[in-house]
């Protein structure tokens, strides 16, 4: 039976952790505008065409009002997650009030304050493998390195104790994980994390820093033109978590792809003037970036041909659409010279990735460390037994085991 002839149920397993499914390609092909159930057993539609998902991201009658009443539940444990929680809505959504936050969020995210974090990344990156080599090989390249670098980088920017990392984890997989816990398990996590950053915020006025929150906190309430602040306590809990489970999912699934064929390894290795294309074309490659964005059409519209009635709610798998060979040449080929590369790994239009310059810099600055310190690493298990973490809205790895 084709994949048109069925629903398929949503998140598509896949063979291998580096590999796409299947189904993406025959979907691409055939059924681009796919039906699909979730994981709450609603239905979606599921779209998989670099055009079509470029579309929809762009355009504004896509929303993330995913707590609508007749919008698809992702998870049973919905209510108290991230995507569909009241709390999600808290920041504006669209027009011009969204485009006030990213102005006011994004003067600490620009490429030249990355630039400036560069050498501080080197040090910590240069620090934790220092760390990995003294305790030996073989070890877990995600949990050495991988983890604690975006947390630390993330933390100084909030002004958070780097020391309550461990307390994030445990926050952010609960909040990102759409079949691992239940519900009182995630309403019990998000209400911890919640009082927590409430306790940050009140010591930040109390003592203000040279972080994130303290300048929005100093630009005053929204009738001095700044954020009230539920939006400044939710902004730093979303930063706290976007902040660190992407890219530190993201530099165990570089790493992998990269030694899983030693002659990209060694390639890097011969010319290190590689390392931004390599990082750009390995989040164009990954094939396991989680759930894919999810939007909620509020009037009638066309996708690719087919309507979509008022109330869908359209899962955009930018995984899928990065491997499109119509916006691609070999699309399914790693080439490390890829340039332009207008992959989707950080979404499209107004809702793009707002760290999308602080995930790129902290993955250039991983991969050139690790080549200048670490050129003899490899894989310590065969590509093949490497396995998924499931369930979570982000995709990643469950180790990245290395050796020297």
């Amino acid at each position: 039976m084709s994949v048109n002839e069925r629903v398929l149920s949503y998140p598509i397993p896949a063979d291998a952790a580096l590999e796409p499914p299947a189904e993406w390609a025959e979907l691409r092909g055939t059924c681009p505008v796919a039906h699909v159930t979730l994981p709450s057993g609603d239905r979606a539609t599921l779209l998989t065409r670099y055009e079509d998902v470029k579309q929809v991201l762009a355009d504004p009658r896509f929303t993330r009002l995913l707590n609508a009443p007749d919008a698809a539940r992702l998870s049973d444990t919905e209510d108290g997650g991230l995507f569909g929680s009241e709390m999600a809505a808290i920041i504006p959504d669209s027009g011009e009030e969204h485009q006030h936050w990213r102005r006011l969020v994004g003067r600490w995210f620009t490429a030249k304050r990355m630039n400036a974090l560069r050498p501080v990344m080197a040090r910590i990156a240069g620090d934790l493998i220092d760390d990995m080599v003294e305790s030996g090989a073989p070890a877990d390249l995600k949990a050495a390195l991988g983890f604690p670098l975006p947390v630390y980088v993330i933390c100084d920017m909030l002004g958070v104790p780097a020391a309550d990392r461990d307390r994030f984890s445990y926050w952010s997989d609960t909040l990102l994980n759409l079949t691992r816990y239940g519900k009182d398990e995630v309403e019990a996590a998000q209400a911890e994390f919640f009082q927590y950053m409430s306790d940050h915020l009140a010591a930040k006025r109390a003592e203000p820093g040279e972080d994130l929150l303290s300048e929005l906190i100093a630009a005053g309430g929204p009738e001095n033109g700044g954020l009230s602040d539920i939006q400044i306590l939710v902004t730093g809990m979303a930063l706290l978590v976007a902040g660190h489970e992407t890219t530190a999912n993201m530099i165990g699934k570089m790493v992998a792809m990269l030694l899983a064929d030693r002659g990209r390894w060694e390639r890097l290795l011969a010319d290190p003037s590689l390392v931004r294309t390599t990082v750009e074309e390995s989040l164009r490659m990954d094939a396991n970036s989680g759930f894919g964005l999810p939007r909620y059409l509020k009037e009638e519209t066309e996708v690719s041909g087919t309507r979509l009635p008022r109330g869908t709610t359209v899962i955009c798998s930018m995984a899928a659409a990065n491997r499109d060979e119509s916006a691609f040449e070999a699309a399914a080929d790693m080439d490390l010279t890829r340039s332009p590369n207008p992959h989707l790994a950080f979404g499209a239009g107004a809702h793009s990735c707002l760290g999308q310059a602080l995930a790129r810099t902290e993955l250039q600055v991983v991969l050139e460390v690790l080549l200048r310190r670490l050129p003899t690493l490899e894989l310590a298990v065969p590509v093949e037994d490497l396995r998924r973490v499931e369930g979570l809205a982000v995709g990643g790895l469950r180790t990245a085991p290395v050796r020297w």
